[in-house]
């Protein structure tokens, strides 16, 4: 439990009769509401929310929550949407302060709170929340033998030197020679690829993701110093679908705080993985003619986003007004179940008839995209995820969620399809 003291507007989480609870104060100084730990959306431990207008609001998507559990918005959906019932929150059956201590009684009982003047209750440390019910898809799924995965950029291998990686539990050692580069123990393949090293350790059963942008000489690349995620791939690879987060994640980049509802989109199923084409509302700071206040800083951009499972991903941003495109590649190294390496690039288009980007554009919008990626770990570090559920009753999908669930669905159709491959064998 918690002391009536340490309970303010911002959620503490506790634990009572077994389960996890946050407990807050929807205004200074008012009463007591007790929350169950995770959001229904996307299971984020609300512990990370905040409170606005008396509501708790999600730190991913804004969803907000009332006194009462009601989920009173889902801004993606729009201020006049009605959320689904499955968006309100299970709270607890009674929520009261006394002796100086927040109680709470999960269940109705004929005397659900202490009466003894003086009552403690017996604390202990509040275990982390429940995750799904459900399977999910982990770094350390048997499926990802069957496929290639970045295991480092082609520039971190010399000749004659060894590079030691992590995937899937395991260490390698990769060597370059004049032949090529050999990993040991030995695996199905090791190839060069898109700036990178790649390495399947089985016989592979993905498709490769394409970009139309590699080598076009009206391109030019940035890459971003690899990253590490203290977590598993799957969400990894949700979040950078995921536009309904844009205002409540990266308002201090380019969300637009007042462009919350996501309109309905199309998702195109490919061999592979799929397809979606998107026109978004966001606020464009890295383009020199609003500076120069030829064009105004919000702007429309249609980005069209392409994945292959099982995680490899193309996010092709065309500006309308100016002409400039921005391709990004993110690409994931499951190294361990708590561990994944992200290999960012971009290839910048100035726009028609504008010179190639020089040095001193690529390092600035580098240095934005490192900004905009740290927003999305900080959040990611908070999940407590084991991998991306694949059990779409586990989450709560809305319309903005169509990228997400095809997400979902893919990686259990690649993994399906692998164990059939392997029974026919």
């Amino acid at each position: 439990m918690a002391r009536s003291a340490e309970v303010g507007t911002t959620p503490v989480p506790v634990g009572a009769g077994g389960e996890h609870y946050v407990v807050v104060r929807l205004r200074p100084g008012g009463e007591v509401s007790a929350f169950p730990a995770r959001c229904p959306h996307r299971l984020v431990p609300l512990a990370t929310g905040t409170v606005v207008d008396g509501t708790l609001q999600c730190a991913y998507h804004g969803w907000r929550f009332d006194a009462e559990g009601r989920c009173a918005l889902i801004p993606s959906l729009g201020a006049d949407a009605v959320p689904p019932p499955r968006a309100d929150l299970a709270v607890p059956w009674c929520v009261e302060e006394r002796g100086g201590w927040v109680w709470l009684a999960p269940e109705p009982t004929p005397e659900p709170l202490p009466r003894r003047p003086g009552a403690e209750p017996v604390t202990a440390p509040v275990p982390a929340p429940r995750g799904p019910a459900g399977p999910v898809f982990g770094n350390l799924d048997p499926s990802l033998e069957h496929a290639w995965h970045p295991v480092a950029r082609c520039t971190e291998q010399r000749r004659g030197g060894e590079l030691r990686v992590r995937l899937l539990g395991r260490t390698w050692v990769l060597r370059r020679d004049a032949d090529g580069v050999a990993a040991e123990p030995p695996a199905w393949g090791v190839r060069e690829r898109l700036g990178l090293i790649w390495l399947a350790p089985d016989e592979p059963a993905d498709v490769d993701l394409e970009v139309p942008e590699d080598g076009n000489r009206a391109f030019v690349a940035g890459w971003l110093p690899p990253e590490r995620s203290a977590g598993p791939a799957g969400p990894l690879a949700d979040n950078f679908l995921d536009v309904a987060h844009f205002p409540f994640v990266h308002a201090a980049t380019f969300g637009a705080a007042d462009e919350t509802v996501v309109p309905a989109y199309d998702v195109e199923h490919e061999p592979g993985g799929f397809t979606s084409v998107q026109e978004q509302w966001c606020d464009n700071p890295q383009d020199p003619a609003v500076a120069a206040g030829v064009r105004p800083l919000r702007q429309r951009r249609r980005a069209t986003y392409v994945y292959r499972a099982p995680f490899q991903l193309r996010l092709r941003l065309e500006f309308l007004e100016s002409g400039a495109v921005t391709t990004i590649l993110f690409l994931l190294q499951p190294e361990d179940a708590d561990s994944t390496r992200i290999y960012t690039c971009l290839l910048l288009h100035a726009g028609p008839g504008q010179p190639l980007p020089d040095p001193a554009t690529v390092a600035a919008e580098v240095a934005f995209e490192q900004a905009v990626l740290a927003e999305d770990l900080d959040l990611q570090a908070d999940l407590c995820s084991t991998g991306l559920p694949l059990l779409m009753r586990d989450e709560l999908h809305v319309r903005a969620d169509r990228l997400g669930v095809a997400l979902r669905r893919s990686l259990a159709d690649f993994a399906a399809d692998v164990r059939r491959s392997r029974a026919a064998a």
